[in-house]
């Protein structure tokens, strides 16, 4: 399944936050968004979503999903989102009570993600028991969970401390691949672009524009590697040329707000 974005203008009010945005994530594709402050990435990934409807665009989706597909589109939020009354596994199932699925079925969905993301010992579990680290993962798990073609995360690991956001980064990027399912991932940290990305767009200063889009041909297994390092090096100083100056004088913009 192809996710395709077309966005001609989105506006808060009088306030443009897109311009000619025009974004297709193949299936299996991980491209990344990259951009300074206020430039309208997370907005663009709720268009994506279907949680904002475009000022003028429109949002497609091309090709058929996988049969036991039940939500084509899925996010993963920088905040976990979890509701702290629920346990770990009532977290996870709770997606799947809006589907006509029987009890015998939600719960061989809800156990192969617990399983999938290493939270089957802690199903009983409550959130608050649980690092920040395992909380994301229960976040990852609540969306594996309706076998999605395409997951969509803002900034996911931006919350966590960085050991645990490397931990977390090698399990996305051995999920993403194995299951072979695309994605968009809004972040400003170039190093998990650069770990994860095929292809890097990079948005200008509000309104948001593509003022780039960077390929990464190396594979991402390889990404580890020390003869890798001086290449992806090169291209993290080509990304911070692109946005560098913008991402100063949007700063002060948005610190003056």
């Amino acid at each position: 399944m192809e996710l395709i974005v077309e966005v001609k203008r989105h506006a808060y009010e009088q306030l443009t936050v897109l311009e000619d945005v025009s974004l297709a994530v193949r299936a299996g594709e991980i491209v990344a968004v990259i951009g300074p402050s206020g430039c309208g990435k997370s907005t663009l990934l709720g268009i994506a979503g279907g949680i904002l409807k475009p000022s003028e665009g429109r949002v497609l989706l091309a090709g058929a999903a996988a049969a036991d597909c039940l939500n084509p589109l899925t996010y993963i939020f920088q905040d976990f989102a979890l509701l702290p009354w629920r346990s770990v596994a009532r977290n996870v199932a709770f997606p799947l009570e809006h589907h006509r699925l029987d009890a015998a079925e939600r719960a061989r969905r809800v156990a192969d993600a617990l399983q999938r993301t290493g939270l089957a010992e802690f199903a009983d579990a409550l959130p608050k028991q649980l690092s920040g680290g395992m909380r994301q993962r229960v976040g990852i798990a609540r969306a594996l969970v309706v076998r999605p073609a395409v997951l969509l995360m803002d900034e996911p690991l931006s919350a966590l401390d960085a050991q645990t956001r490397e931990l977390l980064m090698e399990d996305f990027l051995d999920l993403l691949l194995r299951e072979r399912m695309a994605a968009i991932y809004v972040t400003h940290n170039f190093a998990e672009a650069l770990r994860l990305a095929d292809r890097i767009v990079v948005l200008s200063r509000r309104p948001g524009r593509i003022k780039e889009v960077v390929d990464i041909a190396l594979p991402q297994p390889e990404r580890r590697g020390k003869a890798a390092q001086a290449e992806l090096a090169e291209l993290g100083e080509r990304l911070w040329s692109l946005i560098r100056d913008e991402a100063s004088s949007a700063e002060r913009e948005v610190a003056s707000v």
